[in-house]
């Protein structure tokens, strides 16, 4: 009993966290633009003096980038812990089923994925459209793009099965049980 709250403890945590981590992400894109929508006049000042609202734009979401490169690297990082504890918290309570120890092993195995092969490419590509030389930017951008919506899409499968595990944790036991034997 203590191993699952452990586990849903854990789970919401990473659910919670990774929610977190998509707003995150947004914003500091978004405020780029509100900064340079409606700037304080010292602000303003400055901009005019790096060349305008496009070279201030473009440094900016450089910074934005950067923070997010980061932001993600951690969180990467933390998941890959987290999935850890969440199976060894789970493997105790193994008797409610192979979904028990499945589904966390498939979100570790997607994170995996996501901080090993995705996001050093996703990092490497975003880096050279940051400041894109012609001719070559249309190109990367649409292979950045690609593994961009990849990871995005890895992102939502790992979120539904983190969801899948929390509702099969938090059903009562009986109802697990009949659920399998039917299945």
């Amino acid at each position: 009993m203590i191993d699952t709250r452990i586990a849903t403890l854990l789970l919401g945590a990473w659910i919670g966290g990774s929610v977190f981590m998509d707003v995150v992400a947004t914003q500091n894109f978004r405020s780029v633009d509100r900064t340079l929508a409606s700037p304080p006049a010292p602000v303003a000042e400055r901009i005019r003096a790096m060349g305008g609202h496009d070279a201030a734009r473009t440094f900016l979401r450089y910074q934005a980038s950067e923070q997010n490169r980061r932001y993600f690297a951690a969180w990467e990082n933390t998941q890959i812990v987290l999935a850890l504890l969440l199976i060894g918290a789970l493997i105790p309570a193994d008797q409610r089923g192979r979904v028990t120890l499945l589904l966390p092993t498939l979100m570790l195995v997607t994170i995996l994925a996501m901080h090993y092969w995705l996001t050093p490419e996703i990092v490497r590509m975003g880096r050279a459209l940051d400041f894109p030389s012609p001719g070559r930017a249309a190109v990367d951008n649409t292979r950045f793009w690609i593994f961009h919506g990849t990871y995005s899409a890895l992102e939502l499968i790992k979120l539904g099965w983190g969801v899948a595990l929390a509702v099969w944790l938090v059903l009562p036991r009986k109802q697990r049980i009949k659920d399998v034997k039917v299945a």
